[in-house]
């Protein structure tokens, strides 16, 4: 068993293992909740967007939108969208095994380079053998240092540009949708070409274009593309404060029962010792009255 300094020294440890994770799971909830606004108010706007231009696709044709362009794959570029820091349970693993899968099984035989946005995915491939960013993109992976819709139409200009350039054929996201604090959700979204509605009925002669369909073309779908790539990274955003928010919170219950059985271990060993010392004081004075 243990001395007790020992165990006591664990204890003390422990203690301040606990203040530190109470506290990150502290500034992590107040951080959560500015995030799950943002994309909560966002996210209606978001996916009617992304339905109407759907079915606007479906009425263009390639002269008219170059962004519904079906080629055949042969270079592609993966988005993949993590945290700037750790701490936060399986939240970036989760994005990066998904990649890898990508990497090695749907796009195995493509010409692909992976887009980092944020550090630990790009520590992470920064130094394997994937054709790493597509020159022109610059600084992606510190996305997070300074979040704005401004930074994220840039990436989302270019990523239009490459692929109306015929430079890239696919383009998909990969990153973690917020449900709530506790669940996340790994999505796999493809940002381009846009997926066309095929519902029943839909035709052409569905639409009254107001204003011209080259209007539309040059300003909605482009707004619309950058607003899909801003809701992936503010659904990174509120998913990693929950994700860390949880994990904190386990790890915080967790250092708890181990302080306690700690705790019970000292008073054991506390109360041995104190028994030992009255045995060896009543057997010396035994020994002297004898």
């Amino acid at each position: 068993m243990a001395n007790l300094k020992e165990i006591k020294n664990r204890i003390t440890s422990i203690s301040s293992t606990m203040q530190i994770t109470s506290a990150m799971k502290m500034v992590s909830a107040a951080k959560l909740k500015r995030a799950q606004d943002a994309i909560t108010q966002m996210r209606p706007y978001a996916e009617k967007l992304q339905e109407i231009l759907g079915n606007l696709s479906a009425t263009l044709d390639l002269s008219e939108n170059a962004y519904s362009d079906q080629r055949e794959v042969k270079n592609a570029y993966i988005v993949a969208v993590t945290s700037n820091r750790g701490l936060c349970g399986g939240f970036n693993n989760n994005v990066i095994k998904k990649v890898n899968a990508l990497l090695k099984d749907e796009y195995a035989g493509y010409n692909t380079k992976l887009i980092a946005v944020g550090k630990k995915v790009n520590d992470s491939f920064k130094r394997s053998e994937v054709n790493y960013r597509p020159e022109g993109i610059g600084q992606a992976e510190d996305m997070f240092n300074d979040l704005s819709f401004e930074r994220s139409s840039e990436m989302a200009q270019f990523l239009m540009d490459e692929f109306a350039a015929g430079k890239v054929d696919r383009i998909v996201v990969v990153y973690n949708k917020f449900k709530n604090a506790a669940v996340q959700e790994v999505m796999e979204e493809q940002y381009l070409p846009i997926v066309v509605n095929q519902e029943e009925g839909a035709s052409a002669g569905d639409y009254i274009f107001e204003p011209s369909k080259v209007e539309i073309v040059e300003d909605l779908i482009p707004k619309s593309l950058k607003t899909q790539l801003f809701k992936a990274l503010l659904d990174s955003n509120a998913s990693e404060h929950g994700a860390r928010m949880t994990a904190m919170h386990k790890a915080t219950d967790n250092a708890g029962d181990l302080k306690r059985d700690l705790t019970l271990q000292y008073n054991k060993a506390r109360q041995a010792a104190i028994t030992n010392e009255i045995l060896e004081i009543v057997g010396g004075a035994e020994a002297l009255n004898g």
